[in-house]
């Protein structure tokens, strides 16, 4: 008899299947590929993301749905190449969360906080490695990620084999240095475009990096503060185009002065 949960996403699959249909199904549904839909699925993964930071949890059952249907475009994909099908998924993630939490499934002692469980995960994870005989402990971090993430996976990473300052002061030293490298290079960009700007591109790269690497040790994580500086600048922003749109002028004819003066308007709001 099948299974409670199979019966929910049943309709979900026969859709997916509707719609790759070779005769009946939508064109652009039979023309995607693992390749095209990958954007899609990374703009769903952030939908899901500003929902919850937004604490916009009426909307989170439809966002979560968009991002459920992704998967399930990518099952329908592997089966019809006879790869793989929802149920190979689901029975992979079943696999590994049982494997990864022997604490639960497996040994009758429990873990005793967080932290222990996260050291067993990373001992676990560790471990898988060596079985698939990686090269590198980074073989398997996603190029595809967002590059701050990335960052951060990378820094983590080697930081577990002792690669990593202890303490926050030689980071944020770093920091200053590269900032420094950057503006050595910038300077020359008046005069020399072609030649330097690669080259403050590239002391950039290291500057955010730096960056990211301050925000690890301080526990802070830098795609999400990004996105809520993001918004922040978005939200003062608007504040000033209303202060100028109740003036006499158009935006564009206002001095920088002025505009400044209505920034400091809306933060002065904001804290009151």
């Amino acid at each position: 008899m099948p299974s409670k949960s199979n019966d929910v996403m049943q309709p979900l699959l026969n859709i997916m299947e509707k719609l790759r249909d070779p005769k009946t199904g939508c064109p652009w549904d039979k023309e995607q590929t693992f390749e095209t839909i990958v954007p899609f699925t990374l703009e769903e993964a952030y939908e899901v993301a500003d929902a919850i930071e937004q604490a916009d949890l009426d909307s989170l059952p439809d966002e979560l749905g968009d991002l459920l249907f992704q998967v399930v475009f990518y099952c329908q994909l592997g089966k019809e190449q006879g790869l793989f099908d929802f149920s190979t998924v689901v029975d992979k993630i079943c696999h590994k969360l049982t494997r990864r939490h022997p604490h639960v499934f497996i040994s009758d002692d429990p873990a005793d906080n967080a932290e222990q469980v996260k050291l067993a995960w990373d001992e676990i994870k560790q471990q898988e490695r060596v079985q698939k005989s990686q090269l590198s402990l980074l073989d398997d971090i996603p190029v595809a990620l967002p590059a701050l993430n990335r960052a951060i996976k990378i820094q983590k990473r080697v930081a577990k084999v002792g690669f990593d300052w202890p303490d926050l002061a030689p980071v944020v030293a770093k920091v200053h240095e590269e900032i420094d490298e950057v503006l050595v290079e910038a300077k020359h960009l008046s005069t020399n475009k072609e030649e330097y700007f690669p080259k403050v591109v590239d002391e950039m790269g290291d500057l955010l990096f730096a960056v990211a690497n301050m925000a690890r040790h301080l526990g802070v994580d830098p795609e999400q503060a990004l996105r809520q500086a993001n918004q922040k600048f978005e939200r003062r922003f608007r504040g000033v185009e209303q202060h100028a749109a109740q003036s006499s002028k158009a935006f564009e004819e206002h001095s920088l002065e002025e505009l400044d003066a209505y920034w400091d308007k809306v933060k002065l709001t904001e804290r009151s």
